[in-house]
């Protein structure tokens, strides 16, 4: 006689599964930490971006020339030192972009944040593919936005997999912590002005500072993430931009993004973050350099490169 056969648990589930032709569906995905579920950030440190190829790449990411495009110039500000409304024509504030191609493209802007929260404002994002942000100070586009329809029009936005991109105000706005947002005047790195304190979070848990590199920032994160230890800090230079999916980014550009990444062991001679070049790729939530660009290797202070 035969001596019965025992099955474990695990194998028990699998000749079940087989015998009755049930489906086990696989395991969720599971939601990014950083970055946005499903679109895409494009995050510039400013400069003149004429031949970087990053305004052609907000083009491309958004899906060609033919999308539905929505600019936004209200960083430049929104009053005159006089207290009366600065004016934007559209025309101009869609002159660049136009001049590069695009067919639909439109400008969104509003210094009443009373206004920015009625469907009328906000309704030109419904179908929008991309929006960018235009450069000067990040706590105006607070003072219009915050808080508002429009606010949830924007994450809607990257809901749909469209693309949010902006330049030095237009990227450090896209972060959670707002660095330089004190009204007195950008020097200021953690104001104390309680309104000013909270960017727009389409990348969560960062704080984004731009222009290190000409204004000689390389260092000025350093006491934000002492501060705050539970952000991730990103400096970035002048015409280079990281370009966010998920919970990784990759970098391109001209010059280097400085990560303060204080879970990293650094020497007691090292600064303590380390700068990513051109094709360099990071995953935020592992903390690691997951590709290296093309001559990236052998770069000081780079945690897989050389000495």
């Amino acid at each position: 006689m035969r001596p019965a056969r025992v099955f474990g648990a695990a194998a028990l589930t699998v000749v079940l599964t087989a015998a009755t032709g049930a489906f086990q569906a696989p395991a969720p995905v599971e939601a990014p930490e950083y970055g946005p579920a499903k679109g895409t950030l494009l995050i510039v440190g400013g400069g003149n971006l004429t031949g970087s190829g990053i305004n052609e790449k907000f083009i491309e990411l958004a899906g060609g020339k033919n999308k539905n495009f929505v600019i936004v110039p209200t960083a430049g500000g929104n009053r005159n030192s006089d207290g009366s409304l600065i004016v934007y024509k559209e025309e101009d504030v869609i002159a660049p972009w136009v001049k590069l191609g695009l067919t639909h493209v439109r400008m969104l802007h509003t210094a009443d944040p009373k206004q920015a929260d009625t469907e009328e404002f906000a309704k030109v994002l419904r179908d929008a593919n991309a929006v960018w942000f235009n450069g000067g100070r990040q706590w105006n586009i607070v003072d219009s936005y915050a808080n508002t329809l429009t606010y949830r029009e924007l994450h809607k936005v990257l809901d749909r997999g469209g693309v949010i991109g902006g330049s030095s105000a237009g990227a450090t706005i896209q972060g959670d912590y707002l660095v330089r947002g004190d009204t007195a005047g950008a020097n200021v790195m953690m104001t104390a002005e309680p309104n000013h304190q909270k960017a727009f979070e389409f990348l969560r848990k960062v704080a984004i500072d731009q222009h290190i590199n000409t204004r000689n920032r390389w260092d000025d994160l350093i006491p934000v993430i002492k501060k705050y230890p539970n952000l991730l800090g990103i400096g970035l230079s002048e015409a280079t931009a990281i370009i966010v999916t998920g919970d990784r980014f990759e970098v391109m550009g001209a010059w280097k993004v400085a990560v303060h990444d204080n879970t990293r062991l650094y020497e007691p001679w090292e600064k303590p973050y380390f700068v990513l070049s051109t094709g360099d790729v990071y995953n935020m939530k592992t903390r690691r350099v997951e590709k290296l660009g093309i001559g990236a290797r052998g770069r000081g202070g780079d945690p897989a490169g050389g000495s």
